[in-house]
């Protein structure tokens, strides 16, 4: 790492019983979905790591390294590509001086149009963008690939790093399967360059566009008229500029009691006792979380005498703090009290907790839904998304929670749009609504669901 980009490594040892917290800090929130357990029995239960990301200025927001990567192909032309033209610009106009910008438009072939620079001469690279136009085959790959190029010329831990890129089409011109997009996805998040996907219309490849966003950490949107891009491209730069914390990872050391289940929506790694998770980013005023399933083991009645709390893990999150420039440490201790009483634990529930995991729960169930979809048994996946509404909406009363309400809805919309004249539609909208729920995305576009 070059000196002239690092960032000044402070380290804040913050203790949760201090209670340290103040606005230029994230705040996290470590807990259970309930604070007491039954004794004497084996439960699951769901340990929830949230982050929220603090307010900030936008004079004082962080400084971005951005590079726009935008598919030019032939059915790019007519009014799809006038639309991106406009929606690049009116994102470059929200940018400032000392932010970094390229331009790389790919066909065929794939052209950089506007090296990576420092937005000085905001006309100029407006007036680049304005003469693009369209013609070719789909080099996705490679256009990916060079905006990452770009982007590595002023890579640095003090800006944001992100490539944004929009698709109408297959990739067909180089690597082109999922997994390949996988695969540069995630060398490109361990570079912590993150990668936005724009899928527009009806004939991208929704799980190559999904794969590369969800395996570097960037987010996913789903743009079905070239209308709706302005807007698709204005919430993106909003979280771009809005980034307060980078390079977040998350530690849960579990007791030796505990045993680790599995992670649910974004990845969680786990060994022996400890689970470990990783952000590129989070956002100003955003909620982002690690939610770890464990098994609690059957406390005997000696433990509920002689402790009033039972240790479940320590926690560690560390990130660096980009108003600051400053490396953080926050640590915090879960526990739970016992209780032979069923209606005293019960009354215990966390139901934002218990939502968070109804919500990744059915997600799979959507995913799985999905997969019986692709296997041509229709049938048995429209059974699936109704059983999974059923499940949400049970919950969602339970939990007195309108989001969960608001899945089992969608679920109900994607079971009735299975047959083969809704199908290409309705599949970009259930993967796109699956990233959103698994990396927990602000969901800043226009609903279409049932249009």
């Amino acid at each position: 790492m070059k000196t002239q980009h690092a960032l000044k490594f402070v380290v804040l040892l913050l203790a949760a019983a201090s209670g340290a917290s103040g606005a230029q800090q994230i705040a996290v929130d470590a807990a259970m979905n309930q604070s007491i357990f039954l004794v004497g029995e084996k439960q699951t239960g769901y340990l929830r790591v949230a982050m929220t990301g603090f307010e900030v200025e936008d004079a004082d927001r962080t400084p971005v390294n951005v590079a726009i990567v935008l598919d030019k192909s032939g059915s790019m032309s007519g009014n799809k590509i006038e639309h991106a033209r406009e929606a690049a610009i009116m994102a470059i106009q929200r940018l400032r001086a000392d932010d970094i910008v390229s331009v790389v438009v790919y066909d065929t072939t794939v052209n950089v149009l506007v090296p990576a620079t420092k937005l000085t001469n905001k006309d100029s690279v407006i007036d680049t963008v304005r003469s693009i136009s369209a013609g070719g085959s789909t080099a996705l790959f490679a256009g990916v690939s060079r905006g990452a190029g770009e982007v590595r010329k002023f890579h640095s831990k003090s800006r944001v790093n992100r490539v944004i890129l929009l698709s109408d089409g297959l990739a067909n011109v180089g690597p082109s399967a999922p997994s390949d997009l996988a695969e540069l996805g995630q060398s490109l998040g361990r570079e912590n360059i993150s990668v936005t996907t724009i899928g527009l219309g009806l004939g991208y490849n929704e799980d190559l566009m999904t794969q590369l966003a969800m395996h570097s950490d960037g987010n996913h949107m789903f743009a079905e008229t070239p209308t709706e891009l302005a807007g698709v491209f204005d919430a993106e730069f909003g979280d771009v500029l809005a980034v307060v914390a980078q390079d977040v990872v998350v530690t849960i050391d579990l007791d030796a009691r505990v045993r680790p289940v599995r992670g649910l929506g974004r990845e969680v790694d786990i060994a022996g006792q400890r689970a470990t998770a990783r952000l590129n980013q989070l956002y100003a005023g955003q909620m982002k979380y690690v939610l770890l399933e464990v098994e609690v083991p059957a406390y005997t009645g000696e433990a509920l005498v002689n402790s009033s709390l039972t240790p479940i893990a320590a926690v560690g999150v560390t990130y660096a703090n980009m108003k600051n420039q400053s490396l953080e440490r926050i640590f915090k201790k879960v526990a739970v009290r016992l209780t032979p009483e069923p209606d005293v634990a019960l009354k215990s529930v966390n139901q934002d907790i218990m939502a968070s995991a109804v919500e990744q729960i059915a997600l799979e169930k959507n995913r799985w839904a999905l997969q019986l979809r692709d296997e041509g048994k229709i049938d048995e996946a429209r059974d699936a998304l109704l059983d999974n509404a059923q499940f949400l909406n049970s919950n969602a009363l339970q939990l007195n929670n309108r989001r969960l309400k608001e899945q089992a809805g969608s679920n109900e919309i994607d079971a009735q749009n299975l047959d083969a004249d809704a199908w290409t539609r309705q599949r970009k909208l259930m993967r796109s609504n699956q990233f959103r729920v698994m990396n927990q995305q602000a969901d800043k576009q226009p609903s279409r669901r049932g249009q």
